[in-house]
């Protein structure tokens, strides 16, 4: 039987996600007797258009980017979000509170006032708005994480070659916090997201004494799920919370405002 063809994909985003894999290192030995990788830009000058699996990193921004989505969802038979940017839209996402006119001015600043110059003309520069992929393709599975957990893609792959559902977790980071015997972010005066974010990650930024910014985004269902006890006894209800960390979550705060 012949080897899945796997392609990887980048769009608006620092590569991270890619890298992770890179970084396999000696488990790519392992993975490649499974699948054979047909194009990923990081690590190989070869490029093909004829895959059955689709993995992508980044943010949806222009709308050249959003004609290339298309063509590699349509030669896909399988499409994976592959982490924060893909997923939610990344931190580029917070430069959707402001126009592009605006952004395009605080970053170029009198370089176009021009009508004719490169930032106006230029289609790299078109309409910069970020958005997730499945806000423009249909997306058949998420890896989340900023970046993406390395172990995690080698068992959402193997799970996907198997037919199953990708093994992703779907309960708050304070679980792994407490597994680890950590002490709660809340007891030393910080503001955690973790009683709302999705777990995966092994609590790593609270293990290292930083706050969780939900890089994988929330649970399903974080009104009602998430960790209720924790929130009241610090006098603190999700909206709060949502309202506090958008780092890399303001998906979800457009979405409360009617927005893209």
């Amino acid at each position: 039987m012949d080897k899945p063809r796997v392609a990887f994909f980048d769009f608006s985003s620092c590569e991270g996600c890619q890298l992770q894999i890179a970084n396999l290192e000696e488990a790519v030995v392992e993975v490649v007797k499974l699948i054979d990788i047909v194009a990923f830009r990081e690590v190989m000058k070869e490029h093909s258009d004829d895959y059955d699996i689709a993995f992508v990193e980044g943010s949806i921004t222009r709308p050249m980017d959003v004609e290339r989505l298309k063509k590699i969802r349509e030669n896909a038979e399988i499409l994976i979000a592959l982490g924060a940017c893909a997923h939610l839209g990344g931190v580029q996402r917070l430069s959707n509170q402001w126009t592009s006119e605006e952004n395009k001015q605080e970053v170029y600043g009198d370089y176009v006032s021009d009508p004719d110059d490169i930032a106006d003309t230029n289609p790299f520069f078109e309409k910069p708005r970020h958005r997730a992929l499945d806000e423009v393709v249909e997306v058949d599975y998420v890896i989340p994480g900023c970046p993406i957990d390395k172990g995690e893609f080698a068992k959402v792959l193997i799970a996907i070659l198997q037919g199953k559902k990708p093994p992703i977790p779907d309960y708050p980071v304070c679980v792994e916090c407490k597994k680890k015997e950590n002490v709660c972010m809340f007891e030393i005066g910080k503001f955690c997201m973790g009683p709302l974010a999705r777990a995966g990650c092994d609590a790593r930024c609270p293990s290292a004494g930083n706050e969780c910014e939900a890089c994988r985004g929330y649970v399903s269902h974080p009104h009602s799920n998430a960790q209720s006890d924790v929130l009241e006894k610090y006098g603190l209800t999700a909206d709060a919370i949502m309202q506090r960390k958008t780092m890399f979550t303001y998906r979800y705060e457009e979405a409360g405002k009617g927005g893209d």
